[in-house]
């Protein structure tokens, strides 16, 4: 399988959105990368999920499991729930090679759980951690039989490195850590 890049200046067409949602259906991964600060990268990514949209976002929700679908995530644990503003405290660890380089970063996660009619969404804010700043969004809606997932991220890393690498790291990272996470749900 491969990853599709889409990049920021990329008009969408009819043609476009057609053999768009044909990779999607087939199994595809779609990435559009940007520039995200002096040394930072956002990539926003796309993988449909032959589930209903309700199945999926149960499965999303259950943080802890979190471990099992990403595989460079080392711990993924909930620190308290709010009542009524239905904001969870989130702590998740993970550990990464990229170009002979070990890392391993921490970050303690505000999410907030947005439920609507048509789509159902989880935010997350950087609250400390091992970056600059982190920000993600992670959206599930129909498709098709199933559910399209976007996961879009941003960050800062705290020790400077080129912004390019950055995106590359998570460009390269993102697709297979869907594609696992859509091998779980599906029991495959």
């Amino acid at each position: 399988m491969t990853a599709f890049l889409i990049t920021a200046n990329d008009a969408p067409s009819s043609s476009a959105t057609d053999i768009s949602k044909t990779a999607l259906l087939n199994g595809e991964v779609l990435l559009e990368a940007r520039p995200h600060s002096a040394w930072g990268g956002a990539v926003t990514a796309q993988i449909y999920v032959p589930l209903i949209r309700y199945e999926v976002w149960q499965h999303l929700t259950n943080y802890p499991r979190w471990v099992e679908y990403f595989p460079n995530l080392t711990q993924s644990a909930v620190l308290s729930k709010a009542g009524l503003s239905k904001s969870i405290r989130l702590y998740q660890a993970a550990r990464k090679e990229f170009l002979l380089l070990k890392v391993q970063v921490e970050i303690y996660l505000r999410v907030f759980e947005i439920v609507q009619a048509d789509h159902q969404q989880v935010q997350f804010c950087m609250e400390q951690g091992s970056f600059s700043d982190f920000y993600a969004n992670l959206k599930v809606q129909d498709f098709g039989s199933g559910t399209l997932l976007t996961y879009g991220v941003s960050a800062t890393p705290s020790i400077p490195v080129p912004s390019l690498l950055v995106q590359q790291a998570i460009r390269l990272d993102l697709p297979n850590n869907l594609r696992t996470l859509r091998q779980v749900l599906c029991g495959s």
